[in-house]
Order: structure tokens, then sequence, then C-alpha cells
């Protein structure tokens, strides 16, 4: 990673709670000011345009613009994410049962969830530094 493109939040912001409806800013954005406001978080442009969030040396995922957004889980994580309908398989890895997932970001409700989906790997991150 450029360490030039690199931000650090080294200090905690008040975040907003996922489940309130925000229309402020692009999907982007909005997990851009969301994600990025969490202690220990990084946000990383990458070689290809996504945005990427990183804690520690761990990538949490990444998002692609205002449509997609994409993870990697445990397989008992990824099982249970796909099984309800919130990831999908990543496009480069049609055939993961574990690992890459993806999500695509369409509406308010996607941009809640995409926001709750970075927090489970922020949280596991987080809780293996400990």
């Amino acid at each position: 990673m450029d360490d030039t493109l690199t931000t650090q939040n080294p200090v905690p912001r008040e975040t907003k709670d996922p489940s309130v409806a925000t229309t402020a800013g692009t999907a982007s954005e909005q997990i851009v000011a969301e994600v990025g406001a969490w202690p220990g978080v990084e946000v990383d442009t990458g070689e290809l345009g996504e945005v990427a969030f990183v804690v520690g040396r761990r990538e949490i995922g990444h998002v692609h613009g205002d449509h997609a957004a994409h993870f990697s889980f445990p397989r008992r994580v990824w099982t249970e994410l796909r099984s309800d309908g919130r990831i999908e398989t990543h496009p480069v890895f049609p055939d993961a049962t574990q690992g890459p997932a993806a999500r695509r970001i369409a509406s308010d409700a996607d941009v809640r969830d995409v926001i709750e989906l970075f927090r489970i790997n922020y949280d596991r991150a987080t809780a293996a530094r400990s």
C-alpha cells in the first residue's frame, strides 16, 4: 500500500447508528465516513481505484465506487451470511464457499448492511489484536 494515500483516524469520532437511514452523500461517501471513523481504521486507495479499510495489517474489506463491496469471511460466517442473503460470491472467485464475498449496493438499506458487514470484520480484527 502506498503510505501517501493512507489516512489514519487515531481519534475516535462518534459513529452513526447503521439502523438509521441517511441520505447525506453517495453510498461510498457514507461508508467511508462511517467505517473510516472507527478507532484504528486506515482508509487506503488501491491500485484499481477501490477504497480499502485496514486495521493493523488486515484489510477488513473494500468498496468499488457506489455499487459493490468486497469482504473475506471464515467459512462459518461466510456460510451464515450467504444463507441469509447478505453476501454473494465474489466475481473473481465464484466457486468459493469461504473467504471472498461480495455485496451489491443499490439502496440505503444496502449501505447500512454493508456497514454492518464491515463491522463484523472490524470486530474480528480488533479482537485478534487484543
